[in-house]
């Protein structure tokens, strides 16, 4: 079997794996994601092409570097009305970021990408719908102060598997996309590759 890199500092997608079965490593890639997005952005890559981006390009940074392993790489871009949205600063940045959302659809574009030798070898991209509720601002409120730093880790402000889960009416897509990674679609490619022994 060969070794698997997990390419992002991430505590959920490690989490993933693991629950998954599979025994990795962390090697977070230093990889500068805001000149990544301004060449998706100026190649007109829409957001699924933009996460695929990012993530082929910190799957292939550390791949470089470890030529036995493969490499994966991932990221979320959320997109609103045709714009895609960073992770917030702050707490303020992050209150007015769910007003924005608060009783609205956005689509969450999770991409993961696998990469040996320093070249990609598989690349995937899911969208999910996800719709929150009109809460109110006491709700909001009390959300914040509840959620804490965890708030700007996430892009949306969000942890669906937690109390993130409240702000929702409906999602559309894939569980464990909404989480940070396309598990199933990934599990197949690392079986194809010789990774899970499975």
């Amino acid at each position: 079997m060969k070794r698997l890199i997990l390419a992002s500092a991430s505590a959920t997608r490690a989490k993933l794996l693991a629950a998954a079965g599979l025994d990795f490593e962390v090697v977070p890639a230093s990889v500068d994601e805001s000149a990544v997005k301004r060449a998706a952005i100026a190649a007109g890559d829409d957001a699924a092409a933009a996460a695929r981006r990012l993530a082929a390009e910190k799957a292939s940074f550390v791949a470089q570097f470890e030529p036995d392993a493969i490499v994966l790489g991932a990221d979320q871009i959320l997109n609103l009305d045709g714009v895609p949205v960073s992770k917030c600063r702050d707490t303020k940045e992050a209150v007015s970021m769910l007003r924005r959302l608060r009783g609205r659809t956005h689509e969450l574009v999770t991409a993961a990408a696998l990469a040996a030798n320093g070249s990609v070898i598989w690349g995937h991209a899911d969208i999910c719908r996800m719709t929150m509720r009109c809460f109110s601002d006491v709700f909001l409120d009390t959300y914040i102060s509840r959620a804490g730093a965890a708030l700007v880790q996430c892009v949306g402000c969000y942890e669906f598997e937690g109390l993130g889960a409240q702000l929702f009416e409906s999602v559309e897509g894939d569980f464990f996309s909404i989480l940070g990674l396309p598990l199933l679609p990934l599990l197949a490619a690392l079986r194809e590759h010789d990774v899970t022994g499975q």
